[in-house]
């Protein structure tokens, strides 16, 4: 079973560079959108959308602050390579 195990700050635009379109739909409550991007790591927006808060929640196209789930700090680890490593750089 895997858990929180931290975040990362990108936009959706950045993840689905990195991971392509949301995989996995959100569970109709606490979130709107998720990826399952390696077995056992997921990224996903929590409590912060519009399936949560309505009108009053994030639209998943503005949110910059997303939940990695996995088994260990190595799922966070390979979440930001991967967006760092697709995310152009000035």
């Amino acid at each position: 079973m895997t858990a929180l195990q931290g975040h990362v700050t990108a936009t959706y635009e950045q993840l689905i560079l990195a991971f392509g379109p949301p995989n996995v739909g959100g569970d109709g409550y606490k979130t709107d959108v998720e990826w399952e991007v390696a077995q056992d790591v997921f990224i996903y927006n929590w409590k912060n959308g519009r399936n949560y808060l309505g009108e009053d929640g994030t639209p998943v196209e503005l949110i910059t602050r997303w939940n990695i789930g996995g088994l260990s700090q190595l799922a966070v680890d390979f979440v930001k390579r991967r967006v760092h490593a697709t995310t152009p750089h000035a």
